[in-house]
């Protein structure tokens, strides 16, 4: 029998995991969707048609509830909730720093809550995605959730307390590097090459780079002593300092 899903909050990640099931074919008996912002929640339903824009009492009483919510508002708006979500129903945050056992607070009469850190890549079924799950979590519905996230990439179960690692680590990362490997292409074009060639020439270096760092008998001193020449070297440690400053200030913020 298929399960209702009920989406707290139609931002980015409802959009990633909505475009990752409809990429397999996964269907459920109702989708739906609810969020403060009408311009947010039409725009994903000119994406996603087969959705419905409800009320948030409604989504909150579907068989599978994703809290799809900023962490500052979800102790909130569970408590306003509480008594809309049922018993038997699936919880599933995909935020990091509440923890299971604050969620149970509001919701102490579902006894599955699990946690998911997404990943923008899953859009494209290729997420990299730890979950945890509460201690009575039913062994047989963990499974049947298990298959369903899945759909997303590669999902698999960690210790609660390292969720937040994963988050600064994996779900965050592409952030850190998109923006440079698009800069790189435009000093591609301005030093000769068309826009065609600049993508390639990043996209297959970059891929190759990362298995010859990760796939050889090379450690990572050997890996890049293979370059002699590096223009940006006198920077690194600057570069170094703005992680640990900035990533290590965000751990701090968003651990539990």
């Amino acid at each position: 029998m298929k399960k209702s899903v009920g989406f707290i909050g139609g931002g980015r990640v409802t959009k990633i995991l909505l475009q990752a099931f409809s990429n397999k074919n996964v269907t459920f008996s109702s989708v739906v969707v609810t969020d403060p912002n009408a311009e947010v929640t039409s725009k994903l339903q000119n994406s996603y048609p087969f959705i419905s824009v409800e009320n948030p009492s409604v989504a909150a009483s579907q068989d599978i509830v994703f809290i799809a919510l900023h962490p500052p508002v979800i102790m909130e708006t569970l408590e306003l909730l509480k008594n809309d979500i049922r018993s038997d129903s699936i919880i599933i945050s995909l935020a990091p720093k509440i923890s299971i056992a604050r969620i149970s607070s509001k919701a102490n009469q579902v006894k599955n809550i699990a946690r998911l850190i997404p990943n923008a890549t899953s859009y494209i079924n290729n997420g990299f995605n730890p979950v945890c799950f509460s201690s009575g979590f039913d062994k047989v519905t963990k499974e049947t959730i298990m298959d369903l996230l899945a759909n997303l990439g590669h999902t698999f179960e960690v210790a609660e307390e390292k969720l937040e690692s994963y988050a600064i680590v994996s779900a965050m990362l592409p952030t850190y590097f998109w923006f440079q490997w698009n800069y790189l292409e435009e000093i591609g074009i301005k030093t000769g090459l068309t826009k065609q060639e600049a993508e390639a020439a990043v996209h297959q270096t970059l891929k190759a780079a990362i298995n010859l760092m990760y796939n050889t008998e090379l450690n990572p001193e050997e890996v890049m002593d293979l370059i002699p020449v590096k223009p940006i070297g006198e920077h690194e440690s600057q570069i170094i300092e703005i992680y640990n400053s900035k990533l290590m200030g965000l751990y701090e913020k968003i651990k539990p």
